[in-house]
């Protein structure tokens, strides 16, 4: 064994050692870490869907691994044939809330024999976490693994039998989770963006190194002021009144999350938006690096006339394996995944978590 390698396995002996020692030294603190905030959860039905009278509904938080306690909409179906069952974990579009439209991914798929859970993101809704309307990729991502580590404690739950379902900027942090959490069984994105290269490249790539380096002087003179004003100034949310020379998908996100198809008065989207910052870590931080190594099922949704199309079609090119499925909907835009239950292929949802979760 030559000089180095003795050098690198005592280096990693002693960082293991490190981190034993620092495990052992903070585990009260860890089980304190736990104790989760307290929230005010609105008891009231007030989603942008009707309730279904085919499955038990109830509010639940959970904790992730920053300490933050998020809430969620629990969908259970009544008469379930058997338990334990199969759990899909839900969140998103980018900016939106579970009254919008997670939950009526989660509601749908409860319907159809699924424990579900439509989560607020940390920073959002009646989720936990300070400064509000905040996003991070990290912590984004975490809130997926820490659904699963909710899912998994339940005892109507079979934790063998986990999936999870991100709509628009929360089917990139599913992606993310998935690769790096194989407890996770299947993995479903719909209307899929990838948040990393929208915000680090523009839409349709369009941005140079000198267009980056501009936004990022931008940004970075923003944080300088919100520093000043303690406080985090926030991006406006979809714009209203949209104007003439708006692109369709502009228009198609107000006619969601500014009528009242989709408003919803906790949403970032339908009101002042979220912080102009929460650009920044995107820029350098590519969520997608490393789903060519998820080993588990992936269906992939998005629609033929989406302007966020290409960004399903060139994550799906990245997947391995024989378990992974492009679907394109005819026709369909972004927002139509959203509450069009004529172009939302809930039947192939259905069928896609059955065999995925279907257990050993």
């Amino acid at each position: 064994m030559n000089t180095m390698k003795i050098q690198t396995i005592a280096f990693l002996t002693c960082l293991t050692f490190t981190n034993v020692m620092a495990s052992g030294i903070t585990t009260v603190k860890n089980i304190k870490s736990t104790t989760m905030d307290t929230l005010e959860l609105t008891q009231e039905w007030d989603k942008t869907f009707p309730q279904s009278d085919k499955v038990e509904h109830s509010k639940i938080t959970f904790h992730n691994r920053y300490g933050i306690t998020l809430a969620a909409d629990l969908y259970k179906p009544k008469n379930a044939a058997q338990e334990p069952l199969a759990a899909i974990a839900v969140s998103g579009p980018y900016g939106a809330v579970k009254e919008q439209v997670s939950g009526r991914y989660a509601q749908t798929l409860a319907e159809r024999g699924f424990l579900t859970i439509a989560f607020d993101p940390s920073f959002y809704g009646e989720s936990g976490g300070m400064p509000r309307s905040l996003t991070s990729p990290e912590i984004s991502t975490e809130d997926f693994s820490a659904a699963v580590d909710y899912l998994t404690t339940r005892d109507d739950v079979d934790p063998e039998r986990i999936g999870i379902l991100g709509i628009c900027g929360w089917g990139g942090f599913a992606l993310n989770a998935a690769a790096n959490d194989p407890r996770i069984k299947a993995t479903v994105t719909s209307t899929m963006y990838d948040m990393s290269r929208v915000n680090a490249n523009g839409y349709f790539d369009a941005m140079s190194v000198d267009d980056r380096y501009k936004l990022r002087k931008q940004l970075n003179a923003q944080r300088t002021e919100d520093y000043r004003n303690s406080s985090y100034e926030l991006n406006g949310g979809v714009v209203d009144p949209v104007p003439e020379d708006a692109p369709l998908f502009v228009r198609q996100y107000h006619d969601y999350y500014k009528t009242a198809r989709g408003y919803h008065r906790r949403s970032p989207n339908s009101n002042k938006g979220i912080s102009k910052t929460s650009s920044l870590p995107f820029i350098n931080m590519p969520i997608l690096s490393y789903i060519g190594e998820i080993r588990s099922a992936v269906l992939m949704i998005h629609g033929a006339e989406a302007h966020s199309r290409y960004f399903s079609e060139d994550a799906y090119k990245r997947l391995t394996g024989d378990n992974k499925e492009l679907l394109i909907i005819p026709g369909a835009n972004h927002v139509d995944l959203y509450d069009n239950l004529n172009v939302i292929p809930f039947d192939k949802l259905d069928r896609f978590f059955k065999e995925a979760l279907k257990g050993k």
